[in-house]
């Protein structure tokens, strides 16, 4: 048996989705059918800020808020819509998009680089300390 480390699992699913850097994805944010969705903590909000409109959903409650059977379904998931994906590094991202599309939603990206990148290419944030 091989065992895999995370550096392996996040290569991997980099290799399944689809990967956009911050200015690509910017691009998506004036299109009506993108849904950014911000997989950081709670706590990573609070210093680091947040992007304007993007939907917070930590990672650890993505699949059930995504689930339209779960009493905790969060409106934003449509499968129609385009989510992109995006938290502090990109890794988590990484992760999360692959259950995404297995639940059927078939436009999944995430941004490589995560919220600092999308903060440096002049992504609208909000708070933080």
């Amino acid at each position: 048996m091989t065992i895999k480390n995370a550096k392996d699992l996040v290569a991997e699913a980099n290799a399944f989705v689809d990967a956009l850097s911050a200015d690509a994805a910017l691009k998506l944010l004036a299109k009506k059918d993108a849904v950014f969705v911000n997989l950081r903590e709670k706590d990573e909000l609070e210093k680091s800020g947040k992007l304007k409109g993007a939907v917070h959903v930590p990672r650890g409650l993505l699949e059930f808020q995504a689930d339209h059977a779960s009493p905790s379904h969060v409106q934003a998931f449509d499968p129609a819509k385009h989510l992109v994906l995006f938290c502090g590094s990109g890794s988590r991202s990484a992760l999360a998009a692959r259950p995404l599309r297995d639940m059927g939603f078939e436009r999944v990206s995430h941004v490589t680089s995560g919220f600092p990148a999308i903060k440096k290419a002049g992504g609208h944030t909000e708070g933080g300390a």
